[in-house]
């Protein structure tokens, strides 16, 4: 375990470009040259907790390259304790030999490249104008997605919708030095029908999202369900838009949000225009009109841990070897 970097979220929060991190998952998906397995996915239960808590181990290995494996888990009810509901590692690897190159937070990991794959859907699937957002959920994503999507599109309005408003105020109150304006609201219905972009990132069973309050044009970011149970927008939203994924296999065997509309024939698998691979290799066009309804579901995809754990990698070298450089100057 010799030379093996320990990369904290000090320096992930710290170092993150969403522009670029955002440009490297394009070429990542574009290109497509990783073998992703299916992510592991594992209910226990939690008596303790009285819930079910959730183990995901998501591998992924551009052959003779890189690889890395990312080991979460997901306790939804550890707000009690006051605990983040998601906790998590990653290992990065050399592929060739095998060696273990540096383990990362993968908390703060997920977040950013959770937000930067959504921001890369919204390059695709939101009006280049869109100049409004409201964000549903006040969880550890919430931030990053603001600024994530603000830095594809000329946002100038940001609203933050959240269970508990002091949350809300909150992130507004972290966010106030930005570029945009940030508000928060007391309900969903109080700006929905008003935005360009909707992001929801909840734990929600039941839908947040109503088709009947949306507009044409609006674009649709669902980011929270991950499991077959939980959704944040009902059938009718779905029903009235262009649905695009972040990858067929994930989204359609994971998610509540495609799985129940599926399962009562309120859409088809043909109905599901696209997923990110797709829209980054140019063989789907994304956005075809302004008055167009667009949703991109996403479950989360080993390759975006890998890019963006190469990308952390990759920013925390470059800055050893600069330090290492300024010392040897010094003597």
């Amino acid at each position: 375990m010799e030379n093996v970097q320990l990369i904290d979220e000090n320096f992930i929060e710290s170092t993150t470009n969403f522009t670029e991190l955002i440009n490297h998952l394009e070429k990542a998906f574009a290109k497509f040259s990783a073998l992703v397995p299916m992510r592991h996915h594992h209910d226990f239960p939690n008596p303790k907790a009285d819930t079910t808590s959730t183990l995901l181990l998501m591998p992924a290995c551009i052959p003779s390259e890189e690889a890395g494996v990312k080991i979460v888990t997901v306790n939804p009810n550890n707000s009690n304790y006051n605990l983040p509901s998601i906790h998590g590692t990653y290992i990065y690897l050399d592929a060739h030999k095998g060696t273990v190159k540096a383990i990362m937070d993968g908390k703060s990991l997920t977040s950013k490249r959770t937000a930067a794959a959504s921001a890369l859907a919204s390059k695709y699937l939101s009006k280049k104008d869109a100049s409004s957002l409201l964000m549903i959920g006040t969880g550890a994503l919430s931030k990053n997605l603001i600024l994530a999507h603000a830095s594809v599109r000329p946002i100038k309005d940001v609203y933050v919708y959240g269970r508990d408003i002091r949350k809300a105020q909150k992130i507004c109150k972290s966010l106030e030095n930005e570029s945009f304006n940030m508000h928060f609201v007391k309900e969903i219905t109080d700006v929905i029908s008003q935005v360009d972009i909707v992001s929801c990132a909840t734990l929600s069973v039941e839908y947040l999202i109503h088709g009947k309050d949306l507009k044409k044009g609006q674009h649709i970011d669902l980011v929270g369900s991950y499991k077959k149970n939980m959704r944040e927008a009902d059938n009718e939203t779905m029903k009235i838009s262009s649905i695009f994924v972040d990858t067929f296999e994930g989204a359609t065997k994971e998610s509540g949000d495609l799985i129940i509309p599926l399962e009562e024939k309120v859409i088809t698998e043909k109905d599901i225009k696209g997923a990110l691979r797709q829209l980054c290799s140019g063989e789907k066009p994304g956005r075809i009109s302004d008055e167009e309804i667009t949703v991109f579901k996403s479950v989360g995809h080993a390759l975006e841990d890998l890019t963006a754990a190469s990308y952390f990698y990759d920013k925390y070298m470059s800055k050893l070897a600069s330090k290492l450089l300024s010392e040897n100057d010094l003597h």
